[in-house]
């Protein structure tokens, strides 16, 4: 690890490290509950405030624009004038956001509220992880810390399921947006006294045309994957939009080149271990959001669950997540090479969702839901801590918001583009079983059951193919023993 690291490191005194932890981890959660736990109160939120179905996708569309669009930026602005003063700013924003969406009387200031918090999110991600970087040094206590944080980031959205649920169904849907202006502050204040303040890079200058290029085309592409699922793949807002984004960042790339301090340091992407890793998060996420799309659908239309009942039959998820995370992330992140634990979490993650494309109508929770869930977490836990420690191996100090951006950005346009992809098979699929089988015009449970088994094993598929690709392409580097603690 390079000196400015070491030295942030000892600045920090030992027991405050793991309070630094809970902050960054408390924080990660917030941005990441935020992905899903509005999801299973969209329906009572669209009856209290009378919008539409076609307008109900912008509610989460809203987030994950802002979100991914502007994760760049945030991740140059923590390098330039301090990762522990934007991660405040962060988490206040957050916090005002989250107050507002809950109280919006209209869908419009609703909307407006999701978008502010995901101008925000945007800057606590890529600080979040940055200043994990920097707070711990050691082997051990490294490889402990990323674990942690790679099963609160991993299973953050299952666990968003199941707390939207119960907030929804036993107090009110506002209270999905309630909590996190209640809990920001908290973090807040703990992070003020907790966190190390590394040093600023302020010659790293904010090159404006590059974020707008940026943020236009990953906003673009994000828009577009998520009109897909409503418009098709090949309606003229979906192609308007990957077009539109893909010249977007074709510029953006281009002007990377060119001018004297970029926004995106190209060459982080020469080193093909990281690259992986992004890789490895983008194609993991569009799986399991694919999945928790395909579990809300099913648990509460085809077996009749509750909001609540439906965010408890998630749980098992996010408990297999969060324990393979950690121990899998402890004992082996340090022994065994990170490519191999990110294949073989892509492989097991995979079975996860091979096993939910033998969904059928005399299937029950127990005996296909469950061991999937199971499979799928297992395999996310083994993905995650080696990925994000991956994607700031090596980096240089200056440059280390911009690297944790990248691992943001590719969990935000993997979860757009799986739910997108695989709500769009399983919508094709659904309108093609039922046109063979004569169903009447709402489709049959059969058909939406083989919608959905479809798009799992088409996810299953893109995971085992990633699994291949990254063993055999990624240079990672070999693990470093650990070393017991002094």
């Amino acid at each position: 690890m390079d000196s400015v690291h070491a030295m942030t490191a000892r600045t920090v005194p030992q027991s405050r490290r793991w309070i630094v932890l809970l902050v960054i981890a408390a924080a990660q959660l917030m941005t990441a509950l935020d992905a899903t736990i509005v999801n299973i109160a969209l329906p009572s939120a669209q009856e209290a405030l009378g919008f539409s179905d076609a307008q109900r996708q912008w509610v989460v569309t809203g987030y994950t624009l802002c979100f991914a669009g502007l994760l760049l930026l945030g991740g140059r602005l923590a390098d330039t004038f301090g990762r522990r003063r934007m991660f405040q700013v962060g988490l206040l924003g957050f916090g005002l956001a989250s107050l507002l969406a809950g109280v919006a009387p209209s869908l419009p200031v609703l909307i407006a509220g999701r978008a502010a918090q995901g101008v925000f999110a945007a800057l606590i991600a890529p600080t979040a992880l940055s200043l994990l970087a920097v707070t711990f040094s050691e082997p051990k206590q490294r490889a402990r810390a990323f674990a942690v944080y790679g099963a609160v980031a991993s299973s953050g959205a299952a666990s968003g399921l199941l707390l939207g649920g119960v907030l929804t169904e036993y107090l009110d849907w506002r209270w999905c947006l309630f909590v996190n202006a209640a809990v920001a502050p908290v973090v807040l204040l703990a992070g003020r006294w907790a966190l190390p303040d590394p040093p600023r890079f302020e010659t790293a200058r904010i090159d404006v045309p590059s974020t707008v290029l940026a943020t236009g085309g990953l906003a673009a592409v994000v828009f577009g994957c998520s009109r897909a699922a409503e418009d098709g793949w090949t309606s003229t807002a979906v192609l308007g939009g990957l077009v539109a984004g893909g010249f977007a960042l074709g510029g953006f790339v281009l002007r990377q080149t060119r001018v004297p301090a970029p926004l995106l340091p190209l060459p982080l992407f020469r080193d093909r271990g990281r690259v992986s890793a992004y890789v490895a998060v983008a194609v993991a996420v569009v799986g399991v959001f694919g999945m928790f799309l395909l579990l809300t659908y099913y648990l509460q239309g085809v077996l009749g669950y509750s909001p609540a009942r439906a965010g408890v039959a998630v749980l098992p998820l996010a408990l297999a997540n969060a324990l393979s995370g950690y121990q899998l992330g402890n004992r082996l992140m340090s022994r065994v090479a990170p490519r191999s634990l990110i294949a073989g979490g892509l492989l097991v993650a995979a079975c996860g969702l091979a096993v939910m494309s033998r969904l059928s109508s005399g299937s029950s929770y127990f005996s296909v839901v469950l061991p999937a869930e199971v499979l799928v977490g297992v395999g996310l836990g083994a993905i995650f801590p080696p990925a994000f420690r991956l994607a700031v191996h090596g980096i240089a100090p200056r440059d280390a918001g911009v690297a944790s951006a990248l691992a943001n950005i590719a969990t935000q346009v993997g979860s757009s583009i799986g739910v997108a992809v695989l709500n769009t098979i399983a919508v094709t699929a659904t309108a093609a079983y039922a046109a063979a089988h004569a169903s009447a015009a709402r489709p049959s449970t059969a058909a939406l059951i083989h919608g959905y088994a479809t798009a799992a094993a088409s996810a299953a598929v893109l995971l085992a193919a990633a699994a291949v690709l990254v063993f055999i392409v990624a240079a990672t580097p070999r693990p470093q023993p650990i070393q017991e603690d002094s």
